[in-house]
């Protein structure tokens, strides 16, 4: 069992992160959050900053001094800072490369440097197009297959965050979980990168179109953040992990129409639902996938985990967080 008394988390003042760093906190492990606010921001960790046991270090982890001091000073890393938002990564393929596979490796050799056990956020986007032809959801032993399209070096760089983890724990000995994100929702996500359930609820909200890419019968899923968190923290305690990847995700899918419409009667909105073409949104050449959905088993059989939250609970949840932020902003 890992007995973490202090804890790195990279990105800590992003999305994830935050939930993550305010769980830990509350657990009594102390905290360390590096963030250079590319994406992240001072708003989601204010309510920690001078808590006992919290500390905040703005830099990036391609700063190897920092990174190096940082990963030495904590018992284990969550490994959270990438670059986010399909649009940025579409238009900016070159910072999206370095940010990820520099970054990541600068993580992983001050973690070898000091003997630090560390979780490398990876993505459901590895898995590329489609699932295997058998299969109507991702399992962690099927194949990768990317495209030609720009669209996919975020997935090739996190593929390669992937393998990179793999090579040091299989050559090197260095501890590493690596999980994979399906969707994760909940207060504190910003729409201004593309996540689509926040958008939607603020477009509702205020009325707006809803605007909807393709015919929006692809399929997704979501997960609140707050499972998300809970499956990473007992990841990190669980000795059989090391090594392995995971898919971290719900298994409940949902097409992007219904979740349109879904947001539309939940939030009892005037808003219509406006098609729009995939180039339209991003520019010539973007591909799409059509499901994406986990297969959960592994993760199941390990931890006998489910998610507790339904998509319901996680679209009210995230409705009174955004109606909030609307009448604060």
């Amino acid at each position: 069992m890992n007995l973490a008394k202090s804890v790195l988390i990279t990105g800590g003042a992003g999305f994830i992160g935050s939930h993550l760093a305010e769980s830990y906190l509350n657990a009594g492990v102390c905290v360390t959050v590096l963030d250079d606010l590319t994406t992240g921001s001072l708003r989601n960790i204010r309510h920690l900053i001078g808590q006992p046991g919290f500390e905040f270090r703005l830099g990036s982890v391609l700063d190897k001094q920092l990174c190096d001091q940082a990963v030495a000073e904590c018992d284990d890393v969550i490994h959270l800072a990438a670059a986010v938002g399909v649009k940025m990564i579409f238009e900016r393929p070159t910072e999206t490369i370095e940010r990820n596979v520099r970054g990541t490796e600068c993580v992983l050799e001050a973690a070898l440097r000091h003997g630090r056990k560390v979780f490398i956020a990876s993505t459901s986007e590895v898995y590329g197009k489609e699932p295997a032809s058998n299969s109507s959801s991702f399992r962690e032993s099927h194949d990768i297959t990317l495209g030609n399209s720009m669209r996919w070096c975020y997935a090739c760089s996190k593929a390669l965050d992937e393998y990179l983890a793999r090579a040091y724990f299989l050559n090197k000995g260095l501890p590493v979980v690596i999980g994979r994100f399906f969707n994760t929702v909940g207060p504190r996500q910003s729409g201004a990168y593309g996540m689509v359930v926040p958008r939607f609820v603020e477009w509702a909200l205020k009325g707006k179109p809803l605007q909807v890419y393709g015919d929006g019968k692809q399929t997704r899923s979501f997960t609140h953040v707050s499972d998300v968190v809970a499956v990473v923290r007992a990841l990190m305690s669980e000795p059989r992990a090391e090594g392995e990847v995971f898919n971290i995700g719900s298994t409940e899918g949902v097409t992007i129409l219904d979740l349109a419409k879904r947001v539309i009667e939940f939030t009892d909105s005037r808003s219509e639902i406006v098609f729009m073409s995939y180039e339209q949104a991003y520019g010539e050449g973007f591909e799409d996938i059509r499901n994406r959905v986990p297969d959960a088993s592994r993760i199941e059989r390990l931890l006998n985990f489910r998610p507790r939250k339904t998509l319901d609970e996680i679209l009210r949840d995230t409705i009174a967080s955004v109606t909030s932020d609307l009448v604060n902003a």
